[in-house]
């Protein structure tokens, strides 16, 4: 890299980014835009993405436009949706997985943080898990949302009404951080500082995922 601004990129406290997105692209220009606007900044920090396995909707997009931008593309996938998700051109690395649940873990295992684009009920599950893991001190890692165009704002109203309400700590409301560009939410993921209760000691969680996939992926290779 030749100038100043590559230097810098090459210094991101990541590796690898988590993805979660919709299995379509949604029906407005913007969702695509976004999806292809965030893939294009992974290359540009040479940041891995890891996410959901498939090439259809954003998450085809996204793990397109960083594969053939010369990034490293980990799809993780439960053997029995592969052929009902993964369609068209298959880019990157695939990883069987037995079951939903190995999924969404293997996913956490092999990143440093965490993004969401718009999507469906599976993106916020799976939102909404990372950020509960991080609230119990599972994990210490970023939990960003791409808020395009506001897709995500009555979500972080429901969530500031849960604060308001008492449902949910003030201070673990830090734990979501949001920015409607790519470029900005990655700048904000880089200065984030954990904030949790550390209800679960991360070294036993830790142990115990290990001997969880270990047996899990036995189970798959049968």
């Amino acid at each position: 890299m030749g100038s100043d601004e590559g230097m810098i990129v090459l210094k991101s406290r990541f590796k690898s980014v988590c993805v979660f997105c919709g299995s379509s692209t949604g029906k407005r220009d913007c969702y695509r835009d976004a999806a292809l606007e965030l893939g294009k900044e992974l290359v540009t920090r040479s940041l891995d993405l890891v996410y959901g396995g498939g090439s259809v909707g954003l998450m085809g997009l996204v793990s397109q436009a960083v594969f053939h931008g010369g990034g490293h593309v980990l799809g993780i996938i439960p053997k029995t949706l592969m052929c009902k998700e993964i369609t068209g051109e298959t880019v990157g690395e695939v990883r069987a997985v037995a079951d939903m649940h190995q999924r969404k873990a293997e996913m956490a295992r092999h990143s440093d943080c965490f993004i969401a684009l718009p999507g469906g009920y599976g993106t916020l599950e799976e939102l909404l898990e990372v950020i509960t893991w991080a609230q119990l001190g599972i994990h210490d890692k970023p939990v960003g949302l791409l808020n395009v165009d506001g897709y995500y704002n009555y979500l972080l109203t429901f969530i500031d009404k849960a604060v308001e309400d008492g449902f949910i700590n003030p201070d673990q409301r830090k734990i979501i951080v949001s920015a409607p560009t790519a470029k900005e939410l990655l700048q904000k993921l880089e200065g984030y500082v954990p904030e949790h209760c550390g209800v679960a000691p991360k070294a036993k969680w830790e142990v115990e995922q290990v001997e969880l996939n270990a047996t899990l992926q036995s189970e798959v290779a049968r």
